[in-house]
């Protein structure tokens, strides 16, 4: 049976291209690595689904040509997002901006995508792992362990190498560049960081608000608040999320990539120097382990205090100046080196993907390969945390099967 579009990959972009062309009166089917589509969905949000965020800026997206995001997002946004899940039976839930099905559970976004498509009789081919695409005269033949399938048109929206467990393995990038298209370098990204320069067991499981500020080669490259989790191995949280690209790809160029942290961003250096020489008056009777209590984490304040050069039993009046400006040093401009980012299985997303600049922006059609189309992580663009990559594959795939249906 020949189709008019096949859909590879059923994912968030790969659902939401098909039921566009399914829409638009083609007859679609979908084919899935894994043995059961959009895995991946059912995972985000810690099993909520941040799907979309109300806030949305050029920033927030990273690609290497961050015209392609502006131009597909003008065409499909946050708020035709919106519309379309209202449309399907999701009522959004607001925390802060970033929106949640009102059930706050991610089945209920996977629910009504299989129910849409459902409705439409569209068929979902499972554990059917597509080895190699081939470009006819009379459009495309898609091979797979055991079966030939053959359609005008191809939407390939695999995924990238992010939790290959879920479904993204990265074969999609191979099918791609088979086909000619060429590829950024990928990265994980969304991905806690390995460090050396602490003692990280002494101080794992502590979590506290901190200012991060990424350099690579001595320069300055990204800055994020938010709060840190010390782990075992280095470094965590949202805002090590935030510049785990930056790092990544810093490691992978053979730079120095540190990180250095503030874990008292509240005080200026010299607010808290003039601070600690009050609270010495005040404590002289203290070690320097009890005066540190109240502050910071105790686990994390005995880290400190040997980073700075003080033994935790020193008293508290016998400190010096000199020490005390250690201490402050050690608190607000504590450096790690990153030695390597964890590996793709443990990130949310990659950075980097098949170059955008093969592929239109207007129509996600490639420029090399006619009547092939491809959507989602598979492409150069990655967002922040917050819902962003699950607002761009739902802006590509939307693009991808209403221009595939054009045709």
């Amino acid at each position: 049976m020949k189709y008019d579009i096949i859909v590879v990959g059923g994912g968030a972009s790969g659902l939401v291209a098909a039921i566009n062309c399914a829409r638009n009166h083609q007859k679609v089917m979908i084919l899935e690595n894994k043995d059961k589509p959009g895995k991946k969905i059912l995972a985000t949000g810690n099993g909520k689904c941040n799907y979309t965020n109300t806030y949305q800026e050029s920033h927030c997206y990273r690609s290497t040509h961050p015209e392609f995001v502006d131009c597909a997002m003008s065409q499909f946004g946050q708020e035709d997002t919106v519309a379309f899940f209202k449309e399907l039976g999701i009522l959004p839930k607001s925390k802060n901006g970033y929106l949640y099905p009102n059930s706050e559970q991610a089945a209920s976004i996977l629910d009504v995508l299989l129910m849409e498509l459902a409705h439409y009789d569209i068929p979902i081919v499972c554990s059917n792992h597509v080895k190699e695409i081939r470009k006819t005269k009379k459009g495309f033949l898609l091979y797979t362990d055991d079966k030939t399938y053959e359609s005008n048109r191809v939407i390939l929206a695999t995924g990238g190498k992010a939790a290959s467990k879920l479904g993204s393995d990265g074969s999609g990038y191979d099918l791609a560049k088979s086909l000619g298209h060429r590829m950024i370098p990928i990265v994980p990204s969304l991905v806690a960081l390995k460090a050396e320069g602490l003692n990280f067991k002494q101080v794992s499981g502590v979590r506290c608000q901190t200012n991060l500020t990424l350099y690579v080669d001595g320069e300055k490259i990204y800055e994020e608040p938010g709060e840190l989790q010390l782990t075992n191995y280095g470094i965590s949280g949202i805002p090590v999320f935030q510049l785990s690209r930056f790092a990544g790809y810093g490691i992978r160029e053979k730079k120095k990539v540190t990180v250095c942290i503030d874990f008292m961003p509240e005080f200026a250096n010299e607010e808290l120097f003039d601070y600690f020489m009050k609270r010495i008056t005040q404590n002289e009777f203290k070690t320097m382990e009890q005066l540190m209590i109240g502050l910071l984490n105790q686990k994390l304040a005995v880290e400190l205090l040997y980073q700075a050069g003080i033994k935790k039993s020193q008293m508290a009046n016998s400190i010096t100046k000199r020490q005390i400006h250690s201490l402050v040093m050690a608190i607000k401009e504590c450096q790690v080196v990153i030695t390597e980012p964890n590996a793709f299985d443990n990130a949310q997303v990659c950075a980097g993907g098949i170059d955008v600049a093969d592929v239109s922006p207007e129509t996600m059609e490639s420029r090399i390969v006619k009547g092939l189309y491809l959507a989602g992580e598979l492409l150069d663009v990655d967002g922040i945390c917050g819902g962003y990559n699950l607002q761009w594959a739902w802006t590509s795939g939307y693009i991808a099967g209403r221009s595939a249906s054009m045709k």
